[in-house]
């Protein structure tokens, strides 16, 4: 196989027949910093929860899957032209969003109203995309207008949708094992046909909150079974890091790495319903 591309987390190769094999890695970012060191069995878990999620969608939206690999970290799929917007849906606040909301009142351009606290529902999922930013920059909120200035109104329109779609479903489905989705950020493209698919990843970890339903309180940080608790570690006194100088975040101890493998853990069986076996 051909070598494609390394992301932060993923590796891309090329088979002779021109399919893609996708290679979830064991690495952890954060601030747009790849963390050391991996945490045991993320890659596996990632795509295994992946390829669930993707059997639980295919009648709201095509996927790219085309057979799990030869291992539990990899995926064969149909190469897509991605879009160049990141499609994110919130139901909650928090993170990012909240932070906008509180210099305006606003996220990604949609008023919400006065009072919101981290963690409050919001009256409805919304769509907030933001730029798709090149390795180790940051991406950026946008507008609904601007994706509109950026892919025409009807794919807009069609990626909203979308967006909205999948976190109804994975929203609904994880309420029923006690997990709130916060928000997730899902990654479409055009397939062949001129069709638009679903790739990437879908409803893990690394690309949603997941908070529990009976830990839920509105005005404080969540408990989550995602890398926020990775993010809030390394923001504490503990970690010794300032985000803002720029420099690299420190090494993760033993402690944290461990209790990140069990939240992966713990997201991947409490929603999927089956044993991780690796």
């Amino acid at each position: 196989m051909k070598h494609v591309h390394s992301g932060k987390v993923r590796d891309l190769y090329e088979t002779a027949d021109g399919l893609l094999v996708m290679v979830a890695s064991d690495r952890i970012s954060a601030f747009d910093h790849v963390l050391e060191p991996d945490i045991p069995d993320k890659g596996a878990i990632l795509t295994q929860m992946s390829l669930w999620w993707f059997d639980q969608l295919k009648d709201v939206v095509p996927n790219h899957v085309v057979k799990r690999g030869d291992d539990a970290r990899s995926v064969v799929c149909r190469p897509l032209r991605m879009v160049q917007v990141e499609c994110v849906a919130r139901g909650y606040l928090t993170g990012g969003g909240l932070a906008e909301y509180r210099a305006g009142g606003t996220v990604s351009g949609v008023p919400l109203p006065a009072g919101l606290q981290d963690g409050s529902r919001l009256p409805e999922p919304i769509f907030t995309p933001s730029t798709k930013a090149p390795q180790g920059q940051h991406d950026e909120p946008i507008s609904y207008e601007q994706v509109v200035e950026e892919v025409g109104a009807e794919t807009a329109e069609e990626l909203r949708r979308v967006t909205l779609a999948v976190y109804a479903r994975g929203a609904e489905i994880a309420a029923e094992r006690g997990i709130i989705v916060a928000d997730t950020k899902i990654e479409l493209g055009w397939d062949s046909d001129g069709v638009l698919t679903l790739g990437d990843e879908v409803l893990t970890p690394d690309s949603s909150r997941f908070w529990p339903a009976d830990e839920w309180q509105p005005g404080r940080s969540q408990p989550s079974f995602d890398k926020q608790f990775v993010r809030d570690w390394l923001l504490s006194p503990e970690s010794g890091w300032d985000k803002s100088t720029g420099n690299p975040p420190p090494r993760l101890p033993d402690h944290i790495v461990e209790r990140t493998r069990q939240r992966y853990l713990e997201a991947y069986e409490r929603i999927t319903g089956a044993s991780f076996s690796g």
